[in-house]
C-alpha cells in the first residue's frame, strides 16, 4: 500500500492498549476506523475519543473467538464503509495458569487459543477474500516477542503460532500474486492492560485460584515492565510505516539477540534455553526483591 488516507482501517482489540494506539497512528495519516472489541464501555470511550481528534470511525462490538461475530464485523464494515483496507488482527489475553504447561485446565487453553489464535484465523477468513476482491490491502496480525523465543506457557503456544500462521499466509498470498501485504508485530514490553486480561474471561469474574509465592513475584515483575513500557502511539506509528513500506516481521524492541540465539540453538541441536533478554540485569535484580 502507498497511502492510508482514505483507506479504511480494521482494528480488533481496539478500545485501548496497542490496539488504539494503531488506531490513532492510522487516523493521523488519513485512514477511516473500524474499532472493534469485546468491552463495549471502553469501546465507546475509544470511539468518542478518536471523534473529537477529527477521526471518521466506527465502533463495533466484538468478540473475535466468535467466528459469527467476526463475519458480522466484516459486514458491518463494508455497510459503514463500503471497502476494508487494512485488517489489524490484534485482539489478545494473556492467560495461562500455574504450574506445568500440562496442568493447565481445558477451559485455559480454550479461552487462550480462541483470543489469541482463532480469533486471527476468524479474522482471515472474513477479511481476506475482501482485501482479495479489492486487490489491495494489508493484514497486520498481532503477535509477540513471546512467538519468537522459547517458553511463555499457554500464552507463548499461541503467539508461535500467530507468527506460523502470518508466514503461511505471506506465502500464500504471494503465490496468488496477490496484492494483500502482511506483516506480523511482535511487540516486547509496551504499556497495554493485557496483565488484566482476567476482566474479560468469559465466566468473569472467576473464583479466585491460588497463586504460589513464585508465580505471583514474576506477575508482579511483569507488571512493572509493562508500566515503563513503549508508549502504544509509538508502536502504531512503527505498524503504519512498516504498512507502507510492506514490511513482514515487526519488532518494537532491539531483542534480536534473542531470535538469533533461539535460531542458533535449533541449528546446532541445543536445548531451547535462548539468550536473555538485554535488560536480564534488572530482572535479576528486580527477582532477588
Amino acid at each position: 500500500m502507498k497511502t492510508l488516507r482514505d483507506r479504511v482501517a480494521v482494528v480488533t482489540g481496539g478500545a485501548s492498549g496497542i490496539g488504539l494506539g494503531m488506531a490513532r497512528a492510522f487516523a493521523a495519516q488519513g485512514a477511516k476506523l473500524v474499532l472493534a472489541d469485546v468491552e463495549k464501555a471502553a469501546l465507546e470511550k475509544a470511539v468518542a475519543g478518536l471523534e473529537a481528534e477529527g477521526a471518521a470511525v466506527q465502533g463495533f462490538a466484538c468478540d473475535v473467538s466468535d467466528p459469527t461475530s467476526v463475519a458480522e464485523l466484516a459486514e458491518k464494515t463494508l455497510e459503514a464503509f463500503g471497502a476494508a483496507h487494512v485488517l489489524c488482527n490484534n485482539a489478545g489475553v494473556a492467560g495461562g495458569a500455574p504450574g506445568g504447561i500440562w496442568e493447565a485446565p481445558l477451559e485455559e487453553w480454550d479461552w487462550v487459543l480462541g483470543v489469541n489464535l482463532m480469533g486471527v484465523i476468524h479474522g482471515l477468513r472474513s477479511f481476506v477474500p475482501i482485501l482479495l476482491e479489492q486487490e489491495e490491502g494489508h493484514v497486520v496480525n498481532t503477535a509477540s516477542m513471546a512467538g519468537l523465543m522459547p517458553g511463555a506457557g499457554i500464552y507463548g503456544v499461541t503467539k508461535h503460532g500467530v507468527v506460523a500462521l502470518s508466514e503461511g499466509l505471506w506465502r500464500d498470498l504471494r503465490a496468488r500474486e496477490a496484492k494483500v501485504g502482511v506483516s506480523v508485530l511482535c511487540p516486547g514490553w509496551v504499556r497495554t492492560r493485557i496483565a488484566e486480561s482476567d476482566r474479560n474471561r468469559p465466566e468473569a469474574p472467576r473464583e479466585p485460584v491460588e497463586v504460589p509465592p513464585e508465580a505471583e513475584m514474576m506477575r508482579k515483575i511483569v507488571e512493572g515492565f509493562i508500566e515503563r513500557g513503549k508508549d502504544p502511539r509509538e508502536v502504531g506509528d512503527l505498524v503504519a510505516q512498516c504498512i507502507l513500506e510492506d514490511r513482514f516481521y515487526v519488532l518494537t524492541h532491539p531483542w534480536e539477540s534473542m531470535v538469533r540465539a533461539r535460531m542458533e540453538d535449533i541449528v546446532e541441536g541445543r536445548d531451547p534455553v535462548g539468550a536473555p533478554p538485554p535488560d536480564a540485569a534488572e530482572w535479576s535484580e528486580l527477582l532477588k526483591r
